[in-house]
């Protein structure tokens, strides 16, 4: 049971993160183009790929727990 916890907490947190990118996202397309929306554009990414490396790193942990 306390592997699923685990599983649910990181996952919440995964999902956080795509929330934020998504936020930052919408904010950078109300700014002109610039360097104030190039950062929130780059900073979304930046959030995006931290997700998908947590969400791999579940996997990961989920394979290695089934062998």
């Amino acid at each position: 049971m306390g592997d699923t916890m685990a599983h649910i907490q990181v996952s919440t947190e995964t999902y956080a993160l795509l929330l934020q990118a998504k936020d930052f996202l919408v904010e950078a397309r109300r700014l002109k183009p610039g360097p104030a929306r190039n950062e929130l554009r780059e900073v979304a990414k930046v959030l995006r790929e931290i997700a998908k490396d947590d969400a791999q790193s579940i996997s990961d942990f989920d394979r290695a727990g089934r062998a």
